[in-house]
Parts: C-alpha cells; structure tokens; sequence
C-alpha cells in the first residue's frame, strides 16, 4: 500500500481524493462511523476552489452567487436584543473574478466532507470507517501500521508514508514526540447543534454571524440550513469555575438556547452536542521520516476567518502531488522535506492572523474597526493570505536577483485562508505549548504580494489571465492541476521542443503553451517561460529564452524534483 491516511476529515478525506486522483492507491481509515454532522470550517476560499477544481471537485462545491453577496459579524448580548458592533464584508463577485476563475464555495464541513468522500471512493480509495489505528512504527522503507476494526478485530498493513491527518488530539503526532508552538488554549466550548423555526427572529440577509456576550454565557450562533430550520450554538465553559462538558445536558441546551433567543417557551430539537477547545498551535515539524502531518494535526487555528479547513485543503493538495511524484520515482523523496518548509510557515501565519480577528470580537472593539495602527482591511489582508502567498523551498528556484534580498528562512503566507465570510469552529485539544520559537512579526506587506499587482517570480501562485482558445474563454488557471506546465510569450516556439525532449527524458508530464495574449503579471518577455508546478506555483522562470533552452529546462526541473 503507498499511502495510509489516518483521519477522514477534511485534510484526510481531500487527501484520498487528490492522491487517488493522480493514480496513487490510497487506504484511510477512521475511528468514527462517518464524516462530522457539524458545520465546522465554512466557505471556500478561491484558492481552495482551484485546487479543488484540479482535483474535479469544485463543481460539486455549492457556491457564492454571481452578483455582490455580504456576509455580516454581529456582536451582542442576544439574538434580539440590541448590537454592540456589527461589521459588513461584502465580496464584489466581479473583483473576486478579476483574481480567480474560481468562484467562492460555502459548504460547511458536513457537507463539504461527503463531497470529498464520494470523490476519494469513485476513483477507488478504501476508505474504512469504525477503524483506527492502533500503532504503528516506521523503517528506512516504510511504515507498519496495527488497525482494529469495529468488531474489535486487527490487521498489520505496510505502507510506503503515513499521512496523519487525526485532528489536534492527534495520537500520530504524539507518537512521534513532536512539540507545538503557539499560544496554547484560549477556550472552552461546547457545540450545540439544534432544529427549530426562527424565522420571525432573524433577517436572513445577509448572513450573519452572531458573536453573543452577556452574564449567562458567551458564544457564537450562526444558521446552518435555513431550509430545515437547523442552527448551531457555541457556548464557552470554564473549568476553573467547576464547569465542565457534562454540565450541557439536553435541558440545560435547552435553557441556553432560550435565554439567547428570549424566547422562554421555545421547543427546540437538540440533535447533537459537541465539546471542543479553541486553541492556537502548531507542530515544530510537519514531517517525520515517512510520516507527514497535515490538517489539524499539523496546526489548530481559532475558529475565525475560517483559515483551518482551508488550511487542510491545501496541505492535502501539497503532500499529493509530491507524494505521487515521489511514489513514481519522477521525484527524489527530498522533495518531501519541501512540504515542510512551505507548509509549516503558512500554518503560522494562518494561525496569527485567526487570533488577530478574534481579537477583534469582543464587545470592548465595538466601533473601532479593528486595531490601532493596521494599514490593511481584513479584505486585503485575506487577498495576501490566500492568492499574494510565497513559498520559499528546494522546489522553487528563485530569480537572482530575488536570492540577493530573500530572507534566508523559509517564510510564506496561506495558500488557504478564507474570504471575510468564513467560519471555522473545528474541534481542538487542550494540549499545552513548548518553548519552540516562532515567528510572530506582521510580515503580510513583506512577504506576500498583492494578488492585484502579481510579480510573477518564483514562488508565487501563478497568476490568473484570462485567454482565448479556439473562440472560448479560459484561464491561465485552467492550465494548471495536472502536471507542470510551461507557459511562453508569443515568441516562445522554440521551448515547445525543448518541453517534449525534457520531459521524455525525466520521464514527467510537462505541457508547453505559447501564449499569444499578455502575460500581465507573470514577467516574461515575448521570448520568456514560466514554469508553473502542478499545484499552480510559480517554481522558475527566465525573462528571455536561453541559447540551449532544453539543457536550461532540465536543470530547473531536476532541482525542482530533487533528482
């Protein structure tokens, strides 16, 4: 077996899917019956859509309508009672499609998890339910993995890498003894999800987040799906006060629930409850020998901006393509190390900037709109995170003259991230932090670009142009997803040949497009390429082509894939 996955939420089940996609057999298995029925991690980023996209998914993401949509973050004591601060992101689908071709996704984890299960299934996954893992160890070739199933009955397996993708609590990472930096447990809470009409209660539009603080509890309240009626309330506990998860049985949700809509004879249906900790954390290492953490394995965010599924998505689409190029032997396993280096980075700074919006709802920041001394909206700050992201690794080569002024770490942004209407209220462990350091400056106007203005250097998200072909539109993005990519200027025949004899000889996909229109943003001239890696980031480029081509492409492509 290649690849065993522990874990079948979003980082588990999208990885299936995308390594299934590329030919790789894939086991997973979890210890729960089925995929979470809480709405945790809402909305799609743009980046995560086209990722998505190149793993045939997108389509069946529900999606933000055409037009100007507005998601809303008010804060109060009760649903009715009067707001203390609200604030109003409105998404401009003309802009969003002036960066993308994507469009925004809003499904919630239960829904977006069956979505990527029935994908990681049709393209023959073996994905195992009421399954877990019992212990495993790992060689110079492998891992040996102990399963149990739901009848109590174990199996060994061997697989070539281990992919832990088994939450914040996860017992892969602990296993392996890897330490957590960040600020640790910010909170306690406990999920209620429940059934009732509230339709003379709320104003649908636009949706809304509702942040609730008064003396009985504090929490969040948000609808789920306003066709059946189904709500979710987050209410915070304090164990130094006695209080505990216990404490929320069917009649005390109940009372909560009444007390938040002042609706003391309201009914409602209460059809699961769920603790879980908000927490900022992330693993000093995301690789360990064969075994590769991702999702909240790897990091654990505070549930706003709804940066951690979107954070899962991304690791998954990472650790496919360079485990599938590795698994064929296109690759040189080093190549792994690189989704350390790019990845762990982004899930700092994804973490950072989900404490500063959290720090930015509590009813002492009413009206200031945000904090003293920020230069950028959370809009714009979203658009670096999620699109104006750099990778700084081995599978990037970077231009010269970026090497003379480049840091020497491997600093990046989110390649997740959310728009300002993501939620994110997955589950975290109260596990303590170690001394590790971390990086905690504001680097967003450093080191991300702004996706408006793309630079096009190595790194980078390949920008998105928009092109025409044989009379329809399409997209420098929907170029990309598959294998590497070439992109040239309109004098750019000569690199189509050189294409084909590279990768025949490395034995790689590797398509060539000479591209007649403007390559705005990608900065090449006429005679220039871009190489674009199968995830859509930028891995080399030169201005003008060379006078042996095919030996210039070799080079950059074998450094690339660590051959």
């Amino acid at each position: 077996m290649p690849v065993l996955i522990v874990g079948a939420g979003l980082a588990g089940l999208s990885s299936a899917a995308f390594l299934a996609a590329r030919g790789v057999d894939v086991l997973l298995v979890e210890r729960h019956p089925g995929t979470s029925l809480f709405p945790a991690a809402v909305g799609q980023n743009l980046r995560t859509m086209e990722l998505l996209g190149f793993g045939g998914i997108a389509e069946r993401v529900p999606m933000l309508p055409p037009g100007l949509s507005a998601f809303r973050v008010r804060i109060a004591a009760t649903l009715p009672g009067p707001t203390f601060h609200e604030t109003v992101s409105e998404t401009d689908t003309s802009q969003v499609n002036a960066l993308s071709p994507a469009r925004l996704g809003t499904a919630g984890q239960d829904k977006m998890e069956p979505i990527l299960r029935r994908r990681a299934e049709e393209l023959g996954a073996d994905l195992r339910f009421d399954t877990e893992l019992v212990s495993f160890g790992q060689d110079d070739d492998g891992v040996t993995a102990v399963l149990r199933d739901r009848d109590g009955l174990t199996s060994e397996v061997r697989a070539a890498y281990l992919v832990a993708a088994d939450g914040n609590r996860s017992g892969v990472r602990e296993a392996l003894g890897v330490g957590r930096h960040g600020s640790g447990t910010l909170g306690h809470n406990v999920s209620i999800i429940f059934d009732v009409d509230l339709a003379g209660l709320l104003d649908p539009e636009p949706p809304t987040l509702h942040v609730l603080h008064n003396e009985h509890a504090n929490g969040v309240f948000i609808t789920v799906d306003a066709a059946v009626n189904r709500h979710l309330y987050s209410v915070n506990y304090d164990p130094a006060a006695g209080q505990s998860p216990e404490d929320f049985t069917p009649e005390r949700c109940v009372e909560l629930i009444r007390l938040i809509t002042e609706l003391p004879d309201l009914e409602p249906d209460i059809r699961a409850v769920r603790p879980w900790d908000t927490a900022a954390m992330v693993a000093d290492r995301f690789r360990v020998g064969r075994v590769l953490l991702a999702g909240d394995a790897a990091k654990v965010t505070p549930p706003s901006g709804g940066l951690g599924g979107n954070t899962a998505i991304g690791d998954a689409y990472d650790l496919a393509w360079k485990l599938a190029a590795v698994l064929d032997s296109t690759a040189g396993p080093e190549l792994l190390d690189t989704y350390d280096a790019e990845r762990r980075p982004i899930a700092d700074r994804v973490v950072l900037e989900a404490e500063r919006l959290a720090g930015n709802r509590g009813p002492a920041t009413a009206g200031d709109g945000g904090r003293e001394g920020e230069e950028l909206s959370d809009e714009q700050r979203a658009a670096r995170l999620v699109l104006g992201f750099r990778y700084r690794s081995a599978a990037v080569i970077s231009d010269p003259a970026d090497e003379d002024s480049a840091d020497t770490d491997s600093a990046g942004t989110d390649s997740a991230g959310t728009d300002s209407a993501g939620t994110d209220s997955s589950d975290t462990d109260s596990a303590g932090t170690d001394s590790s350091d971390t990086d905690s400056a504001d680097t967003y106007s450093t080191d991300p670009e702004d996706p408006n203005h793309p630079s096009g250097r190595p790194g980078f998200r390949a920008p998105h142009v928009w092109l025409h072909r044989d009379g329809e539109k399409l997209s420098t993005v929907d170029l990309f997803g598959h294998g590497f990519v070439l992109l040239t200027g309109a004098e750019g025949g000569i690199w189509t040949a050189a294409a084909d004899d590279v990768a025949a000889r490395l034995g790689i996909t590797l398509q060539a497009h000479t591209i007649a229109e403007d390559l705005t943003g990608y900065g090449i001239e006429a005679s220039g390429a871009s190489l674009v890696r199968p995830d859509g980031v930028i891995a080399w480029r030169t201005t003008e082509a060379p006078d042996d081509p095919a030996a210039v492409l070799l080079q950059a492509l074998t450094t690339v894939l660590a051959r």
